[in-house]
């Protein structure tokens, strides 16, 4: 009976220090599903990504994801949400448009990927923008243009307003976590 008892306390401890160990590992604080304030809004975020306190009240959730070898920054998922405020997808797409520079002098809004879909019943629009990423609003951009940059954005709509999600970082890097941002857009659900 003891052995029995010693079994099922070291199986206990195993599965538990196991469980701690990939929360530890993803950056997550026991937690992978996130609710809005107000619950309007749900969605989880992927592994790997570590979650950290927002760097200002304009955002609702941050994540950092880890950079591969060759870059010299993390990439960083930022959340925004404007309750009545905000303006409409053009409009933020062209705000977005403008914190990039073209290395031909083109005009970003010619060379950005959009794509529009619905996802659990909100629609998405995604746009994918590459170049010198020259946001000089603070906290959200670079001080300093910084070359080889990517945005990965996506506007989700909803009953109470769009949120805005902006995936930045050096284009190795994005394109890294590409697919990982995808898999956490389609997971947003009202």
């Amino acid at each position: 009976m003891k052995k029995c008892l010693y079994l099922f306390l070291f199986s206990f401890l195993l599965v538990s220090c196991t469980k701690n160990d990939d929360q530890k590992q993803s950056g997550f604080k026991n937690q992978s599903y996130h609710t809005s304030e107000g619950g309007s809004l749900t969605w989880k975020a992927p592994t790997g990504w570590g979650e950290e306190v927002p760097a200002s009240s304009m955002r609702k959730a941050q994540y950092r994801l880890p950079k591969v070898a060759e870059d010299t920054e993390d990439a960083m998922v930022a959340i925004f949400y404007f309750p009545g405020q905000g303006g409409s997808v053009q409009d933020n797409l062209d705000r977005w448009y403008g914190q990039f520079i073209q290395p031909d002098g083109k005009s970003t809004k010619e060379v950005a990927k959009v794509s529009k879909e619905t996802v659990n019943n909100l629609p998405q629009t995604t746009v994918d923008v590459s170049g010198t990423y020259a946001d000089q609003m603070r906290p959200m951009g670079p001080s300093t243009p910084k070359a080889g940059f990517r945005l990965l954005g996506g506007i989700i709509e909803t009953g109470s307003g769009p949120w805005f999600v902006k995936l930045t970082g050096p284009e190795k890097s994005v394109e890294h976590w590409k697919d990982s941002f995808n898999e956490f857009m389609k997971s947003f659900k009202g």
